[in-house]
């Protein structure tokens, strides 16, 4: 089983990821900095909760393990 301090790293280093990349994607898309980093600070928020509900979730499901892992 997976513990919660690694569930929350995990979670922290992939939004940050994906935030640097939604900000790029938002000042493409709309020219504005702050607009773009709105964007993905929002999508950032939405998703590390999400991810974090997700990864918990599938911390507690059986299937797929094997014995001893």
């Amino acid at each position: 089983m997976e513990t919660r301090k690694r569930t929350l790293v995990k979670a922290l280093l992939w939004n940050l990821l994906g935030f640097s990349v939604m900000s790029l994607v938002g000042l493409i898309a709309t020219g504005s900095l702050a607009v773009g980093g709105a964007m993905a600070l929002v999508n950032t928020a939405i998703g590390f909760v999400v991810y974090l509900a997700y990864e918990r979730v599938w911390a507690n499901v059986r299937w797929g393990r094997h014995a001893g892992l």
